[in-house]
């Protein structure tokens, strides 16, 4: 099986080059640092501790982990990886120079070789959910504790990793400890080989992110001094498809509040450009928040085209409508607008975060629509209800806060296996 899924990965990898380049056509970003997706990169001294996010909200979600290992490992280098420059820019804010940022390599047995050789991990822990063989059974031949922390796997991956059970039987008995986001997740891992006694809940630990203190003021100068008097509400992380969506709903929302504004925030950079065009296209006097342009009373749409701010538009909001949701994207951080109070609109896909979602849905944060016109309605109907914006912002504030905990509990797994690795910190 091994043998087959690697001549699969050789067939497969020159395509992935192809796409890298591709999108590096449209994102220069794409282009960078090139050589550490076979593995290349400078050599590190000493072993190191490997926690790997994928993108952006992997990310953030990993911020109090990284903490947390560097204030009790402090002596021992700490190496993120990222897939995407997104991902990899957010590392770099938050983060600086105290790790080391690195691209993940392809799933190529050499890549993955160099890549250990070149970095010496003691231990890997990985955000969320994705499963490469190589990289696990080079964990296992090495000997290296390889923890999933915050993992998922959702009904749609089990059914497409099922016929390759046999290997992940394999990737997944080398001491593996999965940390899963709920039972259910934790179910699906022990039906594709996972070890029942290594398998545990601790919770998702997107719960446990560090709401910048600036945050809600930085918010509240920005709504003053640009949207003072106006109804506000947020796209933020929108996907294709979603652009042509918002627009239509707010063209609704205009119609009953002619003073409403629009943050409309793309999630990737290279799109920017894009969704300029369509705002051109559908009419919308608009403007650039990279432009630092005037946002003029007869101003209907702000185009979020900067990175790192998305936090002060929702902490600026009456309503937030978290994207990925409408196409099947699977959905974004629905905790971000909720732990700053504001009303949490979304789409019907959000298998993502599927537990965050639930609990949203149950505790009644979060309000699901299925398209435009749903959109414009519910939208329409938050802003001009203060009372239950208010209710639904002290609902989401206290389902974040009853969740905190993951960080703990994930801690109290990796502490162990780094303590025999490291030795205990003094």
């Amino acid at each position: 099986m091994r043998l087959l899924y690697n001549l699969l990965v050789y067939i497969a990898a020159p395509v992935a080059f192809f796409i890298q380049f591709w999108r590096s056509l449209r994102d220069p970003s794409y282009r960078e640092r090139r050589q550490e997706r076979f593995g290349f990169g400078s050599q590190l001294e000493g072993c190191s501790i490997w926690v790997h996010a994928v993108s952006v909200g992997e990310v953030q979600a990993a911020a109090p982990l990284v903490r947390a290992l560097r204030k009790r490992y402090p002596e021992t280098g700490l190496v993120l990886t990222t897939v995407t420059p997104t991902g990899a820019a957010r590392a770099q804010s938050l983060f600086g120079e105290s790790v080391t940022l690195r691209y993940v390599p392809f799933d190529l047995p050499g890549s993955v070789r160099r890549f250990f050789e070149r970095i010496k991990p003691c231990i890997a822990i990985i955000i969320e959910t994705e499963l490469w063989p190589n990289l696990y059974a080079e964990c296992g031949r090495r000997g290296i504790p390889l923890v999933l922390a915050s993992a998922r796997i959702s009904p749609r991956s089990v059914r497409r990793y099922r016929w390759l059970v046999p290997l992940f039987r394999e990737a997944l008995s080398h001491g593996i400890v999965i940390a899963a986001q709920g039972e259910a997740d934790a179910a699906r891992f022990r039906s594709i080989g996972a070890n029942p006694e290594r398998t545990h809940v601790t919770g998702n630990i997107k719960f446990d992110f560090e709401l910048d203190p600036r945050v809600p003021g930085e918010g509240g100068a920005w709504r003053a001094a640009c949207a003072a008097g106006r109804s506000l509400w947020v796209a933020g992380s929108t996907h294709e498809g979603e652009e042509s969506m918002v627009l239509e709903a707010h063209a609704g929302v205009l119609r009953q509040d002619p003073s409403a504004l629009l943050v409309l925030v793309p999630r990737h950079p290279s799109r920017f450009t894009e969704v300029a065009a369509l705002l051109d296209r559908r009419g919308f006097r608009w403007v650039s928040r990279s432009s630092g342009g005037t946002i003029r009373p007869d101003t209907q749409v702000v185009l979020g085209d900067t990175m790192g701010e998305l936090m002060v538009f929702y902490a600026a909001a009456d309503v937030a409508f978290v994207a990925g949701s409408l196409v099947p994207i699977g959905g974004h951080n629905l905790l971000e607008p909720a732990a700053v109070g504001v009303p949490v609109v979304t789409g019907p896909h959000n298998f993502n975060s599927e537990d965050i979602y639930q609990k949203l849905v149950e505790a009644g944060v979060v309000r699901t629509v299925a398209g435009a016109s749903e959109l414009s309605e519910t939208v329409a109907g938050l802003l001009a209800d203060s009372a239950k914006r208010v209710e639904l912002g002290q609902r989401g504030r206290r389902v974040v806060e009853e969740n905190r905990g993951t960080l703990k509990r994930l801690l109290a797994l990796v502490t162990p296996l780094l303590d025999d690795e490291l030795g205990p910190d003094p």
